[in-house]
C-alpha cells in the first residue's frame, strides 16, 4: 500500500469520478485507474462501484476513506514537523470561517501569513458554524472562525478554542420604521419586539440560536416570518419592510440602508477561533500565533 494509491482512492472519492480525479493529481487516467486495482487486489475488495454513469464508494471504500485520509494527513504532519525542527513551516493550512467573522480581517491576516511562511499552502473554507466544528473534528479543516451563541458547545476533548470578541445585537428594521421613530435611538426592551414580523437565518444554525436562545430566557415567544440563509438576502428583506431582524453590532456597518435600533438583554454572539489540538500542525500553530488575543 503506498501513500499514492492512497491520494487517489480520496481524489476519487472527492470528484467522484476518475477522470477528474486523475486531472486534479496530474497523471493520466489510466495509470491512475491501475494503482487504485492494485490496491484493490492487494485489500481483496472492490473500492468503488462503477457503472458507465457513475463511480461511488463502495461499502468496503466507505470504511478504507476515513482511514486513507488519515494516513495522508499523519505523512503530511510528519514532513510538516521534520521541516519545523529545521526551521521551516511548510505544508497545508485549511482555515475555516463564518462569512460575518468581523473580529478579525481574515483576508489581511492570510495575506501577512503567507508573506512570512509563503512555503505554506493556504486554503479557506467559508460556511455555518456546526459545518465548521465538524470539519475541525474530522481533520478536514486546521481551524475556524465561528459565530455563535455563549452556549454553544462543541462537545469535544479534541477541540481547543478562545473567544476572540463578544458582540450584543442589534435590531434592524428598514428606514421610517415605527421602532426607529419611537426609539430615537434609546435601548427598546427585548419584549417591545415580539409582536414584528421577524427575517432570520433558518431554524437550527448557530446564526438562528443567539436569537432564539434569548427569546426562551426572557420567557418571549416571536414569530420568524422570513428565512434566509445569506446576510445579504436577510438585509433585502428587511429593507423591503418585510420584517426586523436582530443583528450583531459589529456587522451592521456592512449592511447599509438599515435602521439600527438598541436593544436591552437581547442576544449575544460570540466569535470563536477553533482548533484540535491533537491535529495541530506546525503551520496552524504558526497561524494561532498571528491572532491577535
Amino acid at each position: 500500500m503506498e501513500l499514492q494509491q492512497l491520494r487517489y482512492v480520496v481524489a476519487v472519492a472527492e470528484t467522484g469520478g476518475f477522470t477528474r480525479a486523475a486531472e486534479r493529481c496530474l497523471v493520466v487516467q489510466s495509470a491512475l485507474s491501475h494503482q487504485i486495482a492494485k490496491l484493490e487486489k492487494e485489500l481483496g475488495a472492490r473500492l468503488f462501484e462503477r457503472t458507465s454513469r457513475s463511480v461511488r464508494l463502495s461499502a468496503a471504500g466507505e470504511a478504507f476513506l476515513p482511514a486513507a485520509r488519515q494516513a495522508l494527513e499523519a505523512a503530511e504532519r510528519a514532513r510538516a514537523e521534520v521541516a519545523a525542527a529545521t526551521g521551516e513551516i511548510r505544508g497545508r493550512l485549511t482555515i475555516g470561517a463564518i462569512a460575518s467573522v468581523t473580529a478579525v480581517d481574515v483576508p489581511g491576516l492570510m495575506r501577512a501569513y503567507h508573506a512570512m511562511y509563503p512555503q505554506v499552502t493556504l486554503r479557506l473554507m467559508d460556511g455555518a458554524s456546526e459545518t465548521l466544528v465538524q470539519g475541525v473534528r474530522e481533520g478536514t479543516l486546521d481551524l475556524a472562525l465561528l459565530g455563535v451563541p455563549p452556549s454553544f458547545r462543541t462537545d469535544d476533548p479534541g477541540i481547543e478554542g478562545r473567544t476572540l470578541v463578544v458582540d450584543p445585537h442589534v435590531a434592524v428594521a428598514a428606514p421610517g420604521h415605527p421602532l426607529a421613530r419611537a426609539g430615537a435611538g434609546a435601548p427598546v426592551p427585548l419584549s417591545r419586539l415580539v409582536d414584528e414580523a421577524f427575517v432570520d437565518f433558518p431554524a437550527g444554525l448557530a446564526a438562528r440560536a443567539q436569537t432564539d436562545e434569548a427569546f426562551a430566557a426572557a420567557g418571549l415567544r416571536r414569530e420568524v416570518a422570513f428565512e434566509a440563509k445569506g446576510l445579504d438576502f436577510l438585509a433585502d428583506l428587511v429593507r423591503c419592510g418585510l420584517g426586523v431582524a436582530l443583528l450583531p453590532s459589529r456587522l451592521v456597518p456592512r449592511l447599509p440602508g438599515l435602521a439600527v435600533i438598541p436593544v436591552r438583554d437581547g442576544p449575544v454572539r460570540e466569535e470563536r477561533l477553533i482548533w484540535s489540538h491533537t491535529r495541530r500542525s506546525p503551520a496552524a500553530a504558526a497561524f494561532l500565533d498571528s491572532v491577535p488575543v
